[in-house]
């Protein structure tokens, strides 16, 4: 490959990737920050409900081993 050919890619690479950043339709404020909300407290569910089964599992565990 040639290196103008290359440049004419990168060149056409770009072009295609802000044609497609032009499409995405971004959320407003209030939408994100509900967005943002679900998914922090989603996680926060989750790890705690994770460290239950985690400690629950291990006494049932030690309890087994002793």
């Amino acid at each position: 490959m040639s290196e103008k050919t290359t440049k004419t890619q990168k060149k056409s690479w770009f072009k295609g990737l802000k044609a497609e950043f032009n499409k995405v339709i971004w959320p407003d404020k209030n939408t994100l920050a509900k967005q943002t909300t679900a998914v922090v407290s989603v996680s926060i569910l989750l790890g705690a409900l994770i460290t239950v089964i985690d400690a629950v599992l291990k006494y049932g565990i030690d309890f087994l081993v002793r």
